[in-house]
């Protein structure tokens, strides 16, 4: 690609792409190539003039490199099904034409024509109030039908028009605002699968998703996505497709079913013959769910959406009324002229859009505004250990043999049973296993998963089971070997530890090494300080390995040895107690808290289920973003409540202002729309200082 540098700094170049036009998709195309580098931690393309911008922590010369190799037809594979770009350019354009039309008619419209323009327009506005009214209905509609009515037997068509304006770019923001919050939430839960399990004769083939093609057959198990639409051809599993059909109950899927691209299985396993290959229309499918759904909107803000509406019968109310004591149309006016729904309506849902966004540059994605409320309002906090408090790349530290097994047989064999499941610990097993360059071909039946428990397989004829001790020793009564008793008690006591069994026999123990957090002490102890009462850690974890966590972090308290119930129960107890939680985890066992949570929290490098589930994904880099998070909340709430407020009592003040006689109604009309705009604009600021 031929492109100039316009301009350059320390780990930034402006260039310009030498073309005489760039499409909006050319754009897009450039700007997720350019995303895609290595080293590149930000870039943004403007299609209208054809410049880029990159930020880079790399060497200038990969940069260069990389743009000089750049293909349109070589990276179209890069941009997701939808990105954002032509929906703001349609509302950027709406709102522009919306304003030069309105400067051309003030300015060289003559008098007679710009009347008969306005009262063209307020045909829209009566109807509206008009068929309120025949509902049975006072809202909001009514009072903006009188208000432009009244203006217009006045003989004010300036204000009339004035009025109908504002409604206009208020109608505009408001439907720009909810179709961005709805695509940035469908695009949030699209698809983010790489690979898929092929099955190819009597293998299973872990390939990328973009080398299947329709009529193969893959395998889904517990807690992973259905990557792809498909009719299921074997096995049986239940699957939570409430992203798609809204239905909150799991659906059991058999053979001849059919399963859809996103949807996830809870319990089970099954064979796909895929049906449609990747693009699938899943997004749109979301769409349709959120638009049914009222997800997006916080209590607070739904409660300013139907306040607007109540306070229109005051409103009508007390223009009867001033006419009627003081006999002062022009005061009567001035009330009509106030109308507080735009404010309300207009600067709640910016303050929530704005949010969401803003949540995003710290690496947390929300989908919907009534999380962020549930985080503000909460006052305990629940942390599963693994691959929340602790990193989530575990590793394998010791491998302890029994019964005269070789470490590298036993190592190869756990890897080759735990690379089906997306876990932490699993993770930890396969790279150990990758590290010592030991292949784990197939070789063993179908794989069954017992959730927070461990594997079961048949290996040669005989039962292979693994996990941990209670579901080692306790669910499936294996033994250990007696000559070998002394040599599992002294199990290093500082090790989690997953139990591989052969035969009902203990083959060997492997140490796993789950560092805390470095920075998980400091986060709880700053949630506390920012309204959070109570941090409980719930794990699967043995109590030695608990105690000593929850030690070093400073929950309020523990518990140990817990199964996916015991943590939905506890939230449920917390509820009855008048609390209000939030739940954080990664993994399948704790999708049932995570569901049951007021504000589910997963960790982006967990199991996909629980990112399904969850109601805000935060970055398993760092986690002060809970932190910010927590923040952001509350910053969102107070904007909330400070625009509440300043409204009612700006709005009120006019009303007196107007009744009084000191302000006529064009100027009420005036500062009512101004403040409404000025309200608007602060309310699409960041919430965080940088």
């Amino acid at each position: 690609m031929k492109c100039k540098i316009l301009h350059e700094s320390r780990g930034r170049l402006r260039i310009h792409v030498e073309r005489k036009h760039m499409s909006l998709h050319q754009a897009d195309i450039l700007e997720y190539y350019l995303k895609n580098i290595d080293g590149v931690t930000d870039a943004r393309v403007y299609d209208r003039t054809g410049d880029a911008v990159i930020n880079f922590i790399t060497d200038r010369t990969l940069i260069i490199t990389a743009l000089s190799r750049f293909s349109y037809e070589k990276n179209e594979m890069l941009v997701p099904e939808q990105t954002g770009r032509a929906l703001n350019r349609q509302y950027q354009d709406k709102l522009t034409f919306t304003v030069l039309r309105r400067l051309a008619a003030k300015l060289f419209l003559p008098a007679p024509f710009y009347m008969t323009a306005a009262a063209v327009k307020s045909v829209r506005y009566i109807w509206r109030g008009v068929s309120s009214l025949i509902k049975g209905k006072i809202e909001v509609a009514l009072l903006d039908a009188t208000a432009i009515t009244v203006s217009m037997l006045r003989g004010d068509y300036s204000t009339a028009s004035s009025v109908m304006f504002l409604l206009k770019i208020g109608e505009i923001l408001e439907e720009w605002t909810h179709k961005k919050s709805v695509d940035d939430l469908a695009r949030t839960l699209s698809l983010n699968v790489d690979k898929v399990w092929l099955k190819k004769e009597e293998q299973e083939i872990l390939v990328s998703i973009a080398d299947i093609s329709q009529g193969d057959e893959i395998i889904v198990r517990t807690g992973n996505l259905v990557p792809l639409d498909g009719k299921v051809v074997w096995g049986e599993a239940t699957v939570n497709q409430a992203s798609i059909t809204g239905e909150s109950l799991p659906v059991r899927k058999e053979i001849g079913s059919y399963a859809y691209a996103g949807t996830v299985v809870e319990e089970g396993e099954c064979v796909i013959c895929v049906d449609k290959i990747s693009g699938s229309g899943k997004y749109d499918k979301i769409v349709r769910m959120i638009e049914e759904s009222e997800k997006l909107k916080s209590a607070t803000e739904d409660k300013a959406s139907h306040l607007a509406d109540r306070l229109v019968p005051y409103s009508l109310g007390g223009t009867i009324l001033t006419y009627l004591l003081t006999g002062n149309i022009t005061k009567a006016v001035s009330i009509l002229m106030v109308d507080f729904s735009c404010a309300l309506k207009l600067s709640m849902p910016l303050a929530v859009l704005s949010a969401m966004r803003e949540s995003s540059f710290y690496n947390i994605s929300v989908k919907g505004g009534k999380f962020l409320e549930a985080i503000a309002e909460a006052d305990t906090i629940v942390f599963d250990k693994t691959g929340t408090l602790t990193y989530a790349c575990p590793h394998v530290a010791k491998i302890v043999t029994f019964d005269g097994n070789k470490e590298q047989e036993v190592l190869r064999l756990a890897a080759c049973l735990e690379e089906h499941y997306p876990h932490s610990i699993a993770n930890a097993v396969v790279n150990e296993a990758k590290k010592r360059q030991l292949h784990h071909e197939e070789r063993h039946s179908s794989v069954e998963y017992v959730v927070a428990h461990g594997i079961s397989s048949i290996v040669n004829e005989k039962k292979v089971v693994i996990g941990s001790h209670h579901f080692v020793f306790e669910d499936e009564g294996c033994v250990i070997p007696e000559e070998d008793q002394e040599k599992f008690d002294h199990l290093p006591d500082e090790y989690s530890h997953l139990y591989l069994a052969v035969s009902g026999v203990l083959a060997a123990a492997i140490c796993i090494e789950d560092p805390l957090r470095k920075e998980a002490s400091a986060v709880i102890s700053t949630l506390k300080k920012l309204g959070i009462h109570k941090a409980v850690m719930m794990t699967g974890d043995s109590e030695r390995t608990a105690k000593v966590i929850a030690k070093e972090v400073g929950v309020d308290e523990y518990y140990s040895e817990v199964l996916p119930e015991d943590k939905a129960s506890f939230i449920r107890e917390e509820h009855k107690a008048g609390r209000k939680v939030i739940m954080i985890g990664d993994g399948v066992n704790d999708s049932p808290a995570l569901s049951e949570a007021d504000a589910g929290i997963a960790i982006a490098d967990g199991a996909a289920i629980a990112r399904e589930i969850a109601d805000i994904t935060v970055s398993a880099d760092d986690l002060f973003a809970l932190v910010n998070l927590k923040m952001l909340s509350d910053a969102l709430m107070r904007r909330i409540h400070g625009n509440y407020r300043f409204i009612i009592i700006f709005n009120l003040m006019l009303i007196a202002l107007g009744v009084s006689g000191i302000l006529p109604p064009a100027t009420s009309a005036l500062l009512h729309n101004a403040s409404t705009v000025a309200l608007s604009l602060k309310s699409m600021t960041n919430l965080l200082s940088d």
